[in-house]
């Protein structure tokens, strides 16, 4: 299984993660970005959180 993985040192906390997948991003009460645990991730909106990162935080790694 794939699931995406947020690089804390490259994030900058722009969110535009969080808008266009809130399903799967979330800010964590240390104000970090962190992936939500769920069974199966939606390919096409974590897709485009990687495509709009502006400093390529985001990643899919295998399970």
């Amino acid at each position: 299984m794939r699931k995406p993985a947020v690089d804390i040192g490259l994030c900058t906390l722009c969110m535009g993660c969080v808008e266009v997948a809130p399903e799967v991003f979330t800010m964590n009460d240390s104000d970090f970005i962190e992936v939500i645990e769920l069974d199966s991730y939606p390919t096409d909106k974590v897709d485009e959180a990687i495509k709009y990162c502006p400093e390529d935080a985001i990643a899919w790694e295998e399970q």
